[in-house]
């Protein structure tokens, strides 16, 4: 099922209905400030793992990131941020971004990595955020599966290619082609792990 939705103005039929979608424990691709991505609600087990199935990737190994609402959401999910770390999140969020920082208890154990990180997200795209806010929870955030990177601007291509896959298919537009900037925020220096569409520099 393809659901078309006002990429300014998202209608709230249409986010209603996406978060009962994902509350029945389904699986959406849904566009980003950055590029379309696949997701479910972060504490379906069964839905994680078949976006890992689809993707052909071990949850553990996976590195899935999500998506918060805004920064006092995200510091439900990250462990003790330092004052240095939430001021340097304040000024980069919303945006491109994802941000590698210590789990809390909060996460689910299947979206930590072996290091015990996740990669957090606050996109700034009002589907994302409306769609959030009304689910009252993260949604899953990663990449779709494959290199057909041009394709995956077009929902109507998307659809074609994984209809049969996910259970909603979200239609706000045509997509990007740069996926998020990756920040590990871990240690006392952030460190940049993939550039992306968000302007990153060193040592900041």
């Amino acid at each position: 099922m393809i659901l078309h939705v006002h990429p300014v103005n998202p209608q709230p039929r249409q986010i209603r209905s996406i978060v009962d979608c994902l509350q029945k424990g389904g699986v959406i691709i849904y566009p980003t400030d950055t590029v379309y991505g696949i997701g479910c609600d972060i504490f379906n087990h069964k839905a994680i793992e078949k976006i890992c199935r689809i993707k052909q990737v071990d949850p553990q190994k996976a590195q899935l990131s999500f998506v918060c609402s805004d920064l006092s959401d995200l510091s439900k999910y990250a462990r003790q941020l330092p004052t240095p770390t939430y001021r340097l999140l304040k000024r980069y969020l919303p945006g491109p971004y994802t941000f590698l920082l210590p789990a809390s208890k909060e996460v689910p154990k299947i979206l930590k990595s072996k290091k015990d990180t996740i990669g957090l997200r606050v996109p700034d795209h009002p589907i994302t955020q409306a769609i959030v806010a009304e689910l009252g929870r993260p949604v899953l955030s990663a990449s779709l599966p494959g290199e057909w990177v041009e394709s995956y601007t077009d929902p109507e291509w998307i659809y074609d290619a994984f209809n049969k896959q996910v259970d909603l298919i979200v239609d706000g537009g045509t997509g990007g082609m740069t996926p998020s900037t990756v920040v590990d925020l871990t240690d006392e220096q952030p460190v940049l792990i993939r550039q992306g569409l968000g302007s990153w520099e060193e040592g900041q």
